[in-house]
């Protein structure tokens, strides 16, 4: 029995709150089937469902604090929007992120927002998507995006990177760029190649990085030294056979991030080239691999910073929220993958 009352009726907008019974006659249900459909509770088909749910995205409904409360109070969940869930970034942010909110009987809610069509589609919905107490955001949004989390009436918080106007958990990627790139023109490097990565969804702060590195060491930053590839192991292979084919090639290379590093290495040593004697690489994170692989990096506290916005989450949803921003610490981790550069022949 799912409470059906007849078709669609014509939409009901005015200068006011759009409220649940507007929903319900614009599906043509009853106020109950309609709280049902959206609350994701039993005994709705899924044509009336769908058609409630059309419905709130048509005029924007949100359910009020007000009504959320006396339908339970706190939904005891958390939206997480993460561009890439199955990188090890995003993997290890969400495991502490993940830890700290199971602590607290909270259940996260994994909303995948990668490409742009997924963006556009998940953003539209947004209204009449089921309620949660906070959302966590690990990757940039517009200002169009900002409104819509605005719509829900709830904290949000950011991790993995400073997004704004959100209180935020982050290591400052300028600062790790120029410890990665201090390193290699301390060891006397001058001509220094960047693999970039294309989608960092971000200012990059590791590129300004570099090119101010340069300009400090009085080097005039090289355009052609610098690919953008994907960020995986295959950007960075690819990234680094881009920058072999050169006239001149540099003597030293600094990674977007390590697993990009490691690409540029595999390149590297199927050439026949030694690194570092050869050629340095360096990348940035301290990913699992860049142990094992002996590769020199610059490491950030990943899985910290999923934890301490759990903690951001914690603080808000007690009404305690007042720190904007917190800068977590980035160090150089020698390892053997670089070393001064070969003396010219």
């Amino acid at each position: 029995m799912t409470g059906d009352t007849g078709g669609a009726q014509a939409p009901l907008r005015s200068a006011s709150r759009v409220t649940l019974d507007d929903v319900a006659r614009h599906a043509g249900v009853s106020a109950a089937t309609a709280s049902r459909a959206l609350g994701g509770g039993p005994h709705v088909a899924a044509a009336t469902r769908e058609r409630v749910r059309a419905a709130a995205e048509e005029l924007d409904y949100v359910a009020s604090p007000e009504a959320a409360r006396l339908a339970g109070g706190p939904t005891g969940r958390v939206a997480v929007l993460v561009p890439h869930p199955s990188r090890w970034f995003f993997g290890e942010l969400l495991e502490g992120l993940e830890g700290e909110l199971r602590a607290a009987d909270l259940d996260l809610v994994l909303f995948r927002v990668g490409g742009p069509e997924e963006r556009a589609a998940f953003f539209a919905r947004l209204p009449a998507r089921r309620k949660v107490d906070a959302v966590v955001v690990l990757t940039p949004v517009d200002e169009t995006e900002h409104a819509r989390l605005a719509s829900l009436d709830v904290a949000v918080v950011a991790a993995g990177g400073r997004v704004a106007p959100y209180p935020s958990i982050a290591v400052d990627e300028h600062a790790a760029g120029r410890q990665a790139m201090d390193h290699l023109l301390h060891l006397g490097h001058r001509r220094i190649g960047m693999i970039d990565v294309e989608d960092a969804g971000r200012p990059d702060g590791r590129r300004a990085a570099w090119e101010a590195a340069l300009r400090d060491a009085g080097v005039g930053p090289d355009g052609d030294l610098v690919v953008t590839v994907s960020a995986d192991g295959e950007g960075g292979a690819d990234g680094m056979a881009r920058l072999l084919g050169l006239r001149s090639p540099p003597t030293a290379v600094f990674a977007h991030n390590d697993e990009i590093a490691l690409g540029a290495v595999r390149t590297l040593r199927r050439a026949g080239l030694r690194v570092p004697e050869d050629l340095s690489v360096i990348g940035i994170d301290d990913h699992p691999l860049a142990a094992l692989t002996d590769l020199t990096t610059v490491a950030q506290p990943v899985r910290e910073q999923g934890r301490r916005a759990g903690e951001l989450v914690r603080a808000a949803l007690r009404g305690e929220l007042d720190q904007q921003a917190a800068t977590l610490p980035t160090r150089l981790v020698l390892r053997g993958t670089t070393s001064p550069p070969a003396a010219p022949r």
